[in-house]
């Protein structure tokens, strides 16, 4: 999917259900592996035969993502009990960080697929254009408006700016709504000060704790 993201499709166990945003622990089953869990977010619809999850993987450490890069097909993983605290509220604004996106990515497809995904709005920001996840799926849903923004690639077309408190007033026009929160833990703690002091209510703010 992009230079270091790829999305996974496993058969799915029978009786396994999640609904849109959730994740559960997963583990390679392999001599080794089976005990190092990690979390990952279902990324296709609940009612899809098979089970997909969009993974980015670090190689700078043998760890498990760098491990599931090598996998193929007859590879097995081991999948546990679902849980996960982004689940849709309503119509509001998604903002993330890099793969933070990926709690979102069957949210907003499933209502994509439902014709409700209009009103609601994605902004994603990531270090350069190569590393956006899903570009052109989200563009292509009708009614979504989606807005990039990029600070390590300064020959990109798109915004070059971190999110603050101006960048969110300019592209967020009322703060009643919902706000649904996923990137790494420093981001989503400024963001939540940002939409708090912007006027947004904390009981309208979602985010993976």
């Amino acid at each position: 999917m992009t230079h270091n993201v790829r999305h996974y499709r496993l058969e799915r166990p029978k009786g396994y259900r999640f609904t849109p945003g959730q994740a559960t622990e997963v583990s390679i089953d392999k001599e080794g592996w089976q005990d190092k869990k990690r979390p990952f977010t279902f990324t296709g619809l609940p009612e899809d035969d098979t089970l997909e999850f969009t993974i980015k993987s670090y190689f700078d450490h043998s760890g498990v993502t760098n491990q599931l890069w090598s996998l193929g097909a007859g590879d097995r993983l081991l999948l546990r009990d679902v849980w996960g605290t982004i689940q849709y509220r309503g119509t509001g604004t998604f903002i993330a960080g890099g793969a933070g996106v990926t709690p979102f990515i069957a949210i907003l497809r499933h209502l994509n697929a439902t014709g409700k995904i209009g009103g609601n709005r994605l902004i994603v920001s990531n270090q350069t254009e190569k590393d956006i996840i899903l570009r052109e799926e989200f563009e292509a849903m009708k009614g979504l408006e989606v807005v990039w923004t990029v600070t390590a690639d300064p020959k990109s077309r798109l915004e070059q700016e971190r999110i603050d408190g101006d960048f969110l007033k300019r592209h967020v026009p009322d703060f009643g709504g919902n706000f649904y929160l996923c990137g790494p833990d420093d981001m989503v703690k400024d963001l939540r000060s940002l939409l708090d002091e912007a006027g947004a209510d904390v009981a309208n703010v979602t985010w993976e704790k």
